[in-house]
């Protein structure tokens, strides 16, 4: 339902506690979804982790990543995720907790790009730094767009994505060749 929708009543009602409990615990709607997050990311950041450290071509990952939106969309992670960082555009204090959360994405694609550097010899123009960063954004910019109700007819953000999992495998096999 999000983060707009959410109550603490009904977060108190579904897991069977009195809603004293939920404020003596967490103080606020927003910290409960502060440590939610925290946790959820820590979890799909391990998932992720795992994937990229496998002896899977980088395309094939790529394309597993692509499920993992999915998934991500379905569970609603990506949906809270995006409306705390609407709601961190005129909160310091929300802004400072999902720019952790974001950063750490980026900071997993920066080093898978290491990993490939190590492997191809050079990464072209551009930097880990910059390669985390193109490879990270498309799927933030997807993420937008599909919980806008952006269909993919008007806008193919998924098959562009799955796409670029095309092009990479080119250029792993011409490195290989």
């Amino acid at each position: 339902m999000g983060f707009a929708k959410l109550s603490t009543r009904r977060i108190a009602s579904a897991a069977g506690v009195p809603l004293s409990q939920i404020h003596y615990h967490f103080g606020s709607k927003q910290n409960l979804v502060f440590e939610v997050l925290e946790e959820e990311n820590r979890k799909l950041l391990g998932r992720q982790s795992s994937m990229y450290q496998s002896d899977m071509p980088v395309w094939k990952q790529w394309e597993q990543a692509c499920d993992f939106l999915e998934d991500d969309l379905d569970s609603g992670y990506v949906r809270v995720l995006q409306e705390m960082v609407a709601a961190g555009w005129s909160d310091a204090e929300i802004a400072a907790a999902v720019r952790q959360a974001v950063m750490a994405w980026f900071e997993l694609l920066t080093w898978v790009a290491e990993r490939a550097e190590e492997k191809l010899g050079n990464l072209g123009p551009f930097t880990p730094g910059e390669i985390g960063a193109l490879a990270g954004l498309p799927f933030l910019g997807a993420e937008t767009l599909i919980l806008l109700g952006v269909e993919e007819s008007d806008l193919p953000s998924r098959s562009a994505l799955r796409k670029i999992a095309a092009l990479i495998r080119t250029l792993e096999e011409e490195v290989e060749r």
